[in-house]
Formats: C-alpha cells, sequence, structure tokens
C-alpha cells in the first residue's frame, strides 16, 4: 500500500525525494468583515489586497460581498453595475493593475435585465487590469425554519453556467475554477469544473456564523479531497453592523484535504503556496479522478 504512516492509516503522498519541488504559485485569501459603507469596505480591501501582494501572493481572493453587507437585503440593488462598468469593477481592476496580481474579486452586484433582481457575480481581473473571466452564482440559498424564512432568489437571478480560467504567474500555470458560497453545498458544479480539472478552486463566501460552524471546513475539505485540488477560501469573518455574524475560517486547503493556512475570526490575510507537484503526486498515487465512471 502507498505512502504508510503507521498505526495502521495513511498519509498525504509526497514527491520522491530529490524531485524538484520548487515551482509554485503563492496565493492569499482576504477575511473582511463588510460594512454598509462602500467607500469603507473599498479602503479595507485595497490595503488587505497591498499586504496580501507584498507577501508575494500572485493570486489574491476577496470574499463574498466585500463591497457591502447592507442594512437590508435590497440595499445591493442600488449598488449594481452594468457588466463591465462601474465603481467597483473599476476599483478591482485598478488594484490588480497596481499590486500585479491576479485579483478574484469576491462578489458584486450586476444588474440582470430583471427589475429588483441582480448578479452575484465574481470577476476574476488579469496583472494588467482585464477582466479574464467572470461567474454568476448559480445555487441561491433558501431556508424557512418555521419561525424564519429568507430566500436569496428574491433579490438575485441565477447564473446558469459554471467558469474557470488559466492563470499563468510565477513561472506556474493554474486552471482556477470559480464558486460562490452556497455552491459549495452542491459537488457536481465543482465535478464540472473537473472537466478539464482544476488546479484550484476559489470560494468567496458569507457563511452564517451557525452554518459555517458546522459545516464550512468540513465541505472545503471535501471538495479538495473529491476532486483532488486545492481550495481558496476568501470569507467574511465577524459581527457586522447589521448585527448578522459570519463564520470567517478564510482558509486554504491542499488536495489531500489538509487545512494548511487559516484565518479564524476578524479582518485578515491567509497566505499560502499551490504546489503543482502535489497535485501531480496526489493524482498519480490516488488516481480517483481517472476512476470515475458517471
Amino acid at each position: 500500500m502507498p505512502w504508510p504512516t503507521g498505526q495502521g492509516g495513511y498519509g498525504a503522498p509526497k514527491a520522491s525525494d530529490g524531485e524538484p519541488h520548487n515551482v509554485h504559485m503563492k496565493i492569499a485569501a482576504v477575511q473582511m468583515v463588510s460594512t454598509p459603507d462602500w467607500p469603507a469596505n473599498r479602503d479595507a480591501a485595497a490595503r488587505m489586497v497591498r499586504q496580501a501582494a507584498a507577501a508575494g501572493a500572485a493570486l489574491v481572493a476577496l470574499p463574498e460581498y466585500f463591497c457591502l453587507m447592507g442594512q437590508r437585503d435590497t440595499d445591493k440593488l442600488a449598488l449594481a453595475e452594468a457588466p463591465g462598468a462601474g465603481p467597483i469593477q473599476d476599483f478591482l481592476a485598478g488594484m490588480a493593475r497596481e499590486c500585479g496580481v491576479w485579483l478574484v474579486g469576491g462578489t458584486l452586484p450586476v444588474t440582470s435585465g430583471v427589475p429588483g433582481q441582480v448578479l452575484n457575480r465574481c470577476c476574476v481581473f488579469a496583472p494588467d487590469g482585464s477582466e479574464a473571466a467572470h461567474y454568476d452564482k448559480v445555487h441561491l440559498f433558501a431556508f424557512d425554519d418555521g419561525r424564519e424564512s429568507y430566500d436569496e432568489g428574491r433579490t438575485l437571478q441565477a447564473g446558469a453556467a459554471p467558469a474557470a480560467l488559466d492563470v499563468n504567474a510565477q513561472d506556474t500555470k493554474l486552471r482556477v475554477g470559480l464558486s460562490i458560497c452556497y455552491d459549495l453545498r452542491f459537488p457536481e458544479l465543482y465535478r464540472a469544473l473537473m472537466q478539464p480539472p482544476c488546479d484550484l478552486v476559489c470560494v468567496p463566501a458569507a457563511f452564517t456564523y451557525t452554518t459555517g460552524r458546522a459545516h464550512w471546513e468540513l465541505l472545503l475539505r471535501a471538495r479538495a479531497v473529491e476532486n483532488q485540488c486545492y481550495v481558496l477560501a476568501a470569507a467574511q469573518g465577524g459581527t457586522h453592523l447589521n448585527g448578522r455574524r459570519t463564520w470567517g475560517h478564510s482558509m486554504v486547503v491542499d488536495p489531500w484535504g489538509e487545512v494548511v493556512a487559516v484565518c479564524e475570526e476578524g479582518e485578515g490575510v491567509v497566505v499560502a503556496d499551490v504546489d503543482p507537484a502535489r497535485i501531480a503526486q496526489v493524482r498519480l498515487q490516488l488516481p480517483a479522478l481517472a476512476h470515475r465512471r458517471l
């Protein structure tokens, strides 16, 4: 049996001794406690993107709704921008260009053409400030426990398709998949991102404290193990001015499901390396992706 560790268990596969192991890409997740004040959120995001870039990150991810955590769910409608135009998208493009990074811009509200509803969009900007890809959240959260109810579909239009892109930086090329928050509970989306396989999946999120404490790390590690890829999760993490508390715990998970870096609560930046050799070794020694039958 491969990679035994004793006590009847198995450890993570590792590259062979003497194998070159110095090609990697440094990535970062920004954790925020966003407010109803867009300029304040913008300044906080700018400060932490610069911090991540100074730490050597080539790809930086912001959390879901980095630009606004409003007093009411409808507040996002007033901030909605047309695709490709507006101060939030201009800010993201400018930060990518200033810092020379690939910037996964959390999410922002984008007009959908349907009155009273917007798209919850994740835009990715290249180091030259151009938009390289975007993804509209497909799965919309809703619950009703008999006492309280909530439905994202009241103000959001669902997206229709997965999205991924190729990222080149630090002598490394990665296939990067995009997802948002509640998408994490739908493994079929991540399977769709494995055709061809992604090396890294980004998950900007704003998990509630209750659901996050129960399921956040479990789901992130499951998606990493199932798809034998890195997962970069940038979260909202703290008590917001609207009274909502988000779980935080922004983290990087490796293809073996190990949490390699985490920020538990409050503002912060998580930095880690994506090692293509580790991805290749996991997929070679336990070729689950190649064994799929459905």
